[in-house]
């Protein structure tokens, strides 16, 4: 049998040498997990299963961010830190993909649409994407700069994955998708902010190409008002998924452990 490897991940590779070129993927063992959701329960395979934490980051969870500057109680944004910094050690112990969705943009600004800018800056001499924050002078949520930075709270792991992302939905103009892919993936829990906007873009293009999404109700949050988070868990349970809970996932992972 061939014995170099192809493939960066461990789910997706070919075996080589120059006589056999073998394409069979490794076998995986399942693992099923049974979580309430809502007034039924829903099981799924945690072997192909992988966390997309959003846009945890200090230009909407720091008090001196980008929403902090406009005048937003990131209050509410900081709620998912808590039970994120609960649940993550334990995914990762089992072995499930942990990838960081945050907005990344370009100096340049040149991903961007006047559009877009518009929605952050709708007269344009305030303070919008890439523009400097009066505080630190951080660029907002441009990449490499501390405002696009994960909160410290939640400092990812060496062997976490981060893709940036340019729209509210992570899937539009990312990688996101070929590395799910790479990674075998079929169900994706959902954490972060904002809940009604880019957690539920995301969670509404993955179920669109036919991804399970899993709300994990307790580690996700806005600072809309409460009417928009009650419309977003109705509507993810009704059309696009379902509302799970971290804590009850958290549980049963190390009951198994």
């Amino acid at each position: 049998m061939p014995e170099n490897v192809l493939g960066s991940s461990r789910h997706n590779q070919w075996r080589v040498s120059a006589q056999v070129v073998d394409t069979r993927r490794p076998a995986q063992v399942s693992r099923s997990v049974q979580l309430t959701s809502r007034e039924r329960s829903v099981i799924f395979d945690l072997q192909r299963t992988a966390i997309l934490v959003i846009d945890m980051q200090n230009d909407f969870c720091h008090v001196e961010g980008w929403l902090g500057h406009i005048g937003v109680d990131v209050t509410p944004a900081r709620a998912p830190i808590a039970p994120l910094q609960a649940l993550l050690p334990t995914l990762r112990a089992a072995q499930v993909p942990v990838i960081w969705l945050n907005w990344g943009n370009r100096a340049d600004k040149l991903n961007l649409s006047p559009a877009l800018l518009h929605v952050y800056n709708p007269n344009g001499d305030g303070v919008g994407l890439g523009d400097p924050l009066p505080v630190s002078g951080a660029p907002v949520l441009q990449a490499g700069s501390w405002a696009a930075e994960v909160v410290d709270e939640l400092t990812p792991d060496a062997n976490d994955i981060r893709v940036n992302k340019y729209r509210m939905s992570g899937f539009q103009d990312s990688e996101l998708d070929s590395i799910l892919r790479n990674l075998n993936v079929t169900t994706l829990l959902f954490a972060g902010v904002n809940v009604d906007q880019c957690v539920l873009c995301t969670l509404q293009d993955a179920n669109f190409r036919g991804y399970d999404c899993l709300l994990l109700e307790d580690c996700s949050a806005t600072t809309s008002p409460a009417y928009c988070r009650d419309a977003t868990l109705y509507n993810v349970q009704q059309c696009f998924g379902f509302v799970v809970n971290a804590a009850e996932l958290q549980q049963q992972l190390e009951n198994a452990s």
